[in-house]
């Protein structure tokens, strides 16, 4: 039988592994050389599931993997820290919400939360890389990304959530 620390980090690596190929396996280009993918899923799956600091790491680190290994190594310093604050925001709201609401909107509201995070991070970064019109362009990509992952990491933490998470 493993242990509770045990369990956190090896669910923190497959949390890891995880967020890396689905970030990487399915990707949609979008104009400002970044991509759409299925990453953020699995960002506030961990969240939900994980403590505050192996959430924001496996989200940091298999994010920025996923950067590294499809080509786009100047996002995934900014990929690392982005992800990472997006899991703190999940996870904070997560715990907040759920106080006074149910588990799904305590889900939902924390995923809206924590995909702002994102859309402002990489909009501030490809700012600093492009500018801010060539920025604001990847914003309706960006939200397309947070829309389409907070519903499967809706149902995936309905379904399992509660039974596997380490909180």
């Amino acid at each position: 039988m493993m242990d509770a620390r045990t369990k956190n980090l090896v669910m923190s690596a497959v949390f890891a592994a995880l967020i890396c190929v689905s970030t990487f396996v399915i990707k949609i280009p979008s104009p400002i050389q970044g991509y759409i993918n299925l990453g953020d899923c699995f960002v506030l799956l961990a969240a939900w599931m994980l403590t505050r600091k192996l959430s924001a790491l496996s989200s940091a680190v298999g994010s920025a993997l996923a950067d590294l290994l499809a080509g786009y190594a100047i996002f995934a310093p900014a990929t690392f820290v982005i992800k990472g604050l997006m899991a703190l925001t999940a996870y904070h709201c997560f715990k907040a919400v759920k106080k006074n609401a149910k588990t799904s909107v305590a889900a939902i509201v924390s995923g809206i939360a924590a995909e702002c995070v994102m859309m402002l991070g990489y909009f501030i970064y490809e700012s600093f890389l492009y500018g801010v019109k060539a920025a604001a362009a990847g914003i309706p990509f960006n939200a397309i990304q947070g829309a389409v992952c907070i519903v499967p990491a809706c149902i995936l933490y309905e379904l399992i959530g509660s039974k596997i998470g380490s909180k």
